[in-house]
This record gives structure tokens, C-alpha cells and sequence, in this order.
């Protein structure tokens, strides 16, 4: 059995990986990593896990020997100093952090605002979307975990810049729920201020437009130009990206909806319907991706759990795959639905 640990093991991410990696079967979670909280047990600090895990916060990940894969989720700027030794030690690395999506240090620079340090690492990280890269992350090293609202509009796009059937310059209207700020507090995210309203944030500025562009390229061989408009929504898990595209020529949703079959119909975790709910997947690995023709454009939707396909259960999907384990392992269970 393979034993696994995490970096930042009290933020959302780290505590989602925790729910779903102390249940998992093929895997032992060794090690969590909180400097606050070091030599306490994990189930005092995160009371869903009493039954489930006996072990003990640690100062450093390397206070436990002989890990297979750490996942690192920690604040970006942090991960580039840890996985360096990580790797010299032989052991496999899935970043959460961000550090090694963006693949050119000046954009890295640019959209972070500090610089990217790991230039080695940096080459060999592999952008860890299953159902684009499954291959390449079988044989990775160094997984580069995607950004929520990256995942959810890339799943949402690239099947229709790919076919060829819609121009490039894309517009992503992008809601998703407090969690996707994480733990620490903040002004925005007190309650009287966010709950029962609607508020945009880092329009043009947020850090998964350069990642969304990248990537998008990257499967299409082409270059595309997103324009993000990320909003808050007062709830606590889920992301809904509309995003809108001019077709090339007139086209019927089924046509469109043939495109999102011929891409996804085999896979197990992303499915097109009709009318995608972020209540149909909230709390799974699963994703929804749904369409609409109109005039000339066609509005194409991207539906998922921030912190589960958005963050920690991806990652497990990565996990999965780079240690030979069946994909879907630990992560099957369907969205809670109500």
C-alpha cells in the first residue's frame, strides 16, 4: 500500500484530500503537515475524521519516512520551496498551489506577482486534467493540479475550439462559491457582505485566465483569448462558467451536443446533460457540461464541485493515475443532488 501525505493539511483543500484519503483503499494517509497544530491529532482539529484517522499533525513533511506522493496545498510562492527536495528524494508530488501551471516564468511573474524560482521542476511538471492528459500523467513525476474555475471552463470550451466550430475570443462568466477563497478571513466573504448578493472580483486580473489560455492551446494547438468575469456566489462549494463563443457557422444543439459526446461519452467523471446543476455535483468528482445554441453564438456551461473536480478530488484522480491505482478509485460516489 502506498502512503501519501500533505502540505497544509488545515485549508479546505488539504482537509478535503484528508476526508477522502482516509477512506481510500489503496493508499494510506501517513501525514499532514501544520506547523500551528503540530504533535495534535488530526481528528481534534477536524472533528469529520474522528473514527477515521489516528494520526498526528507534524512540523515537516519530512518527520515521516518513506512517503510515495505528497500533495502540496498551500498558498502560491510556498510549493516552489518544498518540492524540490521532495523530488530529489524520489518521492511524486501533486502542487496544488498553482507554482507550476503556468509554464512561462514571465507570466508566472506577471499574473502571481513574484517570481517562479523552480525552473527545473518547472519543465518537467505535467497540467494534471485527466481526461486531456491522462497519459502524460500516468508517467509524471510532478503533477501540476488545476484551478477551479480553470477546469470547469476548459471542460466547458475545448471540445468546441478543438472541432473547430467556434471563433477563439471567449467570454467566461464565472460564479463560484466562498470556499474558493479559502480559510483565511476577509472583508468580501463576511456574511452580511456576501450572503443573499452577487459580487464580480479580479475581473481581468484573476489568475486562472493565463492557465485557461495555456491549456486551451496546448489541446488545440492554437492560441485563444479568454475573457473572465469571476463572481461570488453566497454559497459555500460549486462553480457555474457560462461561456460564450461565435459560431463559425450556423450550427443545431444537437450538432454541438455531438461534439461534447464524441469528447466525454466515454469518460466517468464529466457528462453533458441538458441543464447542468451545480447541486448535481457538489460534494463528487464529477462534472456537468451542457450547451445552448443562440443566433450565432452558443453558450457553452461548465458545472462543478470547487473543492472536490475543482481541487482535492482531481488531485486524487492524478494521484490515481501516477501510482497505477484504477482512476476512479476512492473518488466514485455521485453528487448529493439536493
Amino acid at each position: 500500500m502506498d502512503k501519501v501525505g500533505i502540505i497544509g493539511g488545515t485549508g479546505y483543500t488539504g482537509s478535503e484530500l484528508s476526508r477522502m484519503l482516509c477512506t481510500h483503499p489503496e493508499v494510506e494517509l501517513a501525514a499532514l503537515t501544520s506547523r500551528q497544530n503540530a504533535g495534535k491529532k488530526v481528528s481534534e482539529l477536524q472533528t469529520f475524521l474522528k473514527g477515521y484517522s489516528d494520526i498526528r499533525f507534524t512540523e515537516k513533511i519530512s518527520d515521516t519516512k518513506d512517503l510515495d506522493l505528497v500533495f502540496v496545498a498551500t498558498p502560491h510562492g510556498v510549493a516552489m520551496d518544498e518540492v524540490p527536495q521532495l523530488m530529489e528524494s524520489g518521492v511524486k508530488v501533486i502542487d496544488l498551489s498553482g507554482d507550476y501551471r503556468l509554464r512561462d516564468k514571465a507570466e508566472y511573474a506577471k499574473w502571481y506577482g513574484h517570481e517562479q524560482t523552480d525552473a527545473k521542476n518547472l519543465k518537467s511538471s505535467v497540467y494534471g486534467l485527466p481526461e486531456f492528459f491522462r497519459s502524460k500523467i500516468k508517467n509524471a513525476d510532478l503533477v501540476a493540479n488545476p484551478g477551479c474555475y480553470a477546469t470547469s471552463i476548459i471542460l466547458a470550451c475545448a471540445p468546441l475550439v478543438k472541432a473547430g466550430v467556434v471563433e477563439t475570443d471567449i467570454i467566461a462568466d464565472a460564479k463560484s462559491g466562498t470556499s474558493g477563497a479559502g480559510m483565511v478571513p476577509s472583508a468580501r466573504l463576511h456574511h452580511p457582505f456576501c450572503g443573499e448578493s452577487l459580487i464580480p472580483y479580479s475581473v481581468g486580473t484573476h489568475r486562472h485566465t493565463p492557465e485557461i489560455e495555456q491549456t486551451i492551446g496546448d489541446i488545440t494547438k492554437g492560441g485563444v483569448k479568454v475573457t473572465m468575469v469571476p463572481q461570488l456566489l453566497p454559497i459555500v462549494r460549486g462553480i457555474l462558467s457560462s461561456c460564450y463563443m461565435n459560431l463559425k457557422k450556423d450550427m443545431s444543439d444537437e450538432e454541438i451536443a455531438k461534439i461534447f459526446e464524441k469528447q466525454y461519452g466515454e469518460e466517468h467523471f464529466v457528462h453533458y446533460v441538458k441543464e447542468p446543476s451545480i447541486r448535481a455535483v457538489v460534494g463528487s468528482n464529477h462534472a456537468h457540461v451542457g450547451s445552448n445554441v443562440i443566433g450565432n453564438k452558443v453558450v457553452a456551461f461548465g458545472v462543478l464541485d470547487n473543492l472536490v473536480k475543482g481541487a482535492s478530488g482531481q488531485a486524487v484522480q492524478c494521484m490515481n493515475l501516477m501510482l497505477g491505482i484504477k482512476e476512479t478509485t476512492g473518488i466514485d460516489t455521485p453528487g448529493l443532488g439536493v
